[in-house]
């Protein structure tokens, strides 16, 4: 049976009663291939409706609070600053836009770190044809959508803390060391005498025991 996606409700629902269909989306993405795919997609939808585009964060809390959209559309990687810096000031300058974020990045951390910024739903961009338009219409009515592959990574993040008590940070560092990254070698003599590990090699064997290098299934 295909994996469903995750859905709850929102801290912040949003209130349509007064709010006409369709659903009004502002798409952020710095190209403009990708752009042109995305409205091409949703403009196949009869309840959505693209009300403008803008290709860098600069940009994205000026045109929110100019246009108010139900949903904003955001890639993650989008250039002029940190995206999950924006989402919180987005909470600020446009509480009623529910964010919808596209994501290539296969780090639960950031995805944990999303959510917990004001992220209405995360969205694995190689899916984004299938699973965006159900996950504006479930942030549109207060709702969090999590893309299959994203929620099983988060689950992964969830295991580790609840059964090894390691930090969002020392999973984040703990993978990126099993992926070979020197910058971080510093804190593994940390994380191996709380794991009760010794070498990179176990620390290795242990990333890929609790899936923390594993990519989304279907890719």
């Amino acid at each position: 049976m295909a994996a469903r996606p995750h859905i709850a409700p929102l801290p912040f629902p949003r209130k349509l009663g007064t709010s006409p269909a369709p659903i009004s989306v502002l798409l952020a993405d710095d190209h403009g291939a990708v752009r042109r795919a995305l409205r091409l997609l949703l403009d196949g939808e009869q309840d959505v409706e693209v009300i403008a585009e803008v290709s860098n964060l600069t940009t994205v809390i000026e045109q929110a609070r100019a246009a108010q959209p139900h949903v904003l559309v955001l890639d993650l990687d989008l250039p002029g600053g940190s995206s999950i810096h924006t989402i919180g000031r987005l909470r600020v300058h446009a509480p009623e836009t529910q964010i919808v974020l596209l994501t290539l990045e296969e780090s639960p951390v950031f995805a944990a770190q999303a959510l917990a910024a004001g992220a209405s739903a995360l969205v694995a961009k190689h899916h984004a044809d299938s699973e965006l338009p159900p996950a504006i219409r479930a942030a549109a009515l207060g709702k969090v959508y999590v893309s299959p592959s994203i929620d099983a990574r988060l689950d992964v993040l969830r295991t580790a803390q609840s059964e090894d008590r390691l930090s969002h940070r020392e999973i984040e560092v703990l993978r990126l060391i099993a992926l070979g990254f020197t910058s971080v070698e510093s804190h593994r003599a940390h994380i191996t005498g709380k794991l009760g590990l010794s070498t990179r090699a176990e620390l290795v064997s242990y990333a890929i025991g609790r899936g923390l290098l594993e990519t989304s299934p279907d890719r």
